[in-house]
């Protein structure tokens, strides 16, 4: 990593750890602090001294759980809206910390945060059009254009899509809101609510990964489809670690697209859908990005 890179604070805030960390890029990564997601004075104020202890930071990105409202001409732009999570529903935690630290700020979900940082530094290094797919508690989904978020009226939420439904399984699924979406058949709640076993426990050759990588498979024909990826990355707790994992996925997503895509990116699934490569630094890196891409945006020049 360049020396010439910006020092930028990014900050990972997610739904039970937050992850502050002080980087130029993975290889420099000057301090890495790690504190509880408790209530939103608590976790914010403890952000606010981290960011106290640095100097010389020139950018802050902020990677959050969602939703969020990404759109810059909202009066909300900056807040966690419509969390479940206790107290922390339209929390102004963009703006507040921009303000704290001074300097130009960028503000995204965590898993754009993290589909930034794979397609900068780890799997999918080179390519400026990406898909990050985390599938655990949740399912989400960041998609990358040209280096940039996919942005708009709001983030993507690719986890509520509905799946065609294997023939015979008509179990309901666990999403409150949609019943079988993808994150209602495929995330790790979904996988205990149906087999009674928690995904880690449940043995591999178990019918129940064949549904869940059907559902799967769907999700990636729908992100084949949007024509953005070059390439999909697949992380989260159901696919990292379970290896049997993503040979399902990809035949699934291979059957169910058909041949209709006829591209040779799309056509070998081996390196089309692959795992992530930056680990748990993958979301704080992300926020770097973010802070760097603020910063460039400040200054009108590109940051790379």
């Amino acid at each position: 990593m360049s020396e010439t890179a910006p020092l930028v604070a990014g900050i990972e805030l997610g739904g039970t750890k937050c992850i502050c960390i002080l980087a130029r890029g993975p290889d420099a990564i000057e301090d890495r602090v790690q504190l509880p997601t408790t209530r939103p004075e608590e976790t914010l104020a403890g952000i606010e001294a981290v960011l106290d202890r640095w100097s010389g930071f020139v950018g802050l990105g902020i990677a959050s759980f969602g939703p969020v409202s990404i759109d810059r001409n909202a009066a909300d732009f900056g807040y966690i809206t419509s969390t479940p999570k206790p107290g922390w529903a339209n929390q102004n935690v963009g703006e507040r910390l921009r303000r704290h630290a001074g300097v130009p700020t960028g503000f995204h979900t965590d898993v754009v945060g993290a589909a930034l940082a794979e397609a900068r530094w780890g799997a999918a290094s080179g390519l400026a059009d990406i898909a990050y797919a985390t599938v655990g508690t949740g399912v989400g989904v960041g998609l990358i254009a040209g280096g940039l978020p996919v942005d708009g009226l709001t983030h993507s939420e690719f986890g509520h899509i509905r799946p065609v439904r294997v023939p015979g399984d008509d179990w309901v699924g666990s999403c409150p809101y949609h019943g079988a979406c993808v994150e209602g058949l495929a995330a790790g709640p979904a996988i205990k609510a149906r087999t009674g076993i928690a995904g880690p426990d449940l043995a591999d050759d178990h019918p129940a990964w064949d549904l869940v990588a059907h559902a799967l498979g769907q999700l990636v024909h729908t992100l084949v489809l949007t024509g953005v990826p070059r390439r999909i990355v697949m992380g989260g707790g159901v696919m990292v670690g379970n290896d049997h994992v993503f040979p399902r996925v990809r035949a699934a997503a291979k059957a169910s697209l058909a041949g209709y895509v006829a591209l040779p990116e799309v056509a070998d699934m081996d390196t089309f859908v692959v795992p992530p490569a930056l680990g748990g630094n993958a979301g704080p890196l992300g926020a770097i990005v973010l802070g760097g891409q603020a910063l460039q945006h400040h200054l009108g020049h590109t940051y790379a």
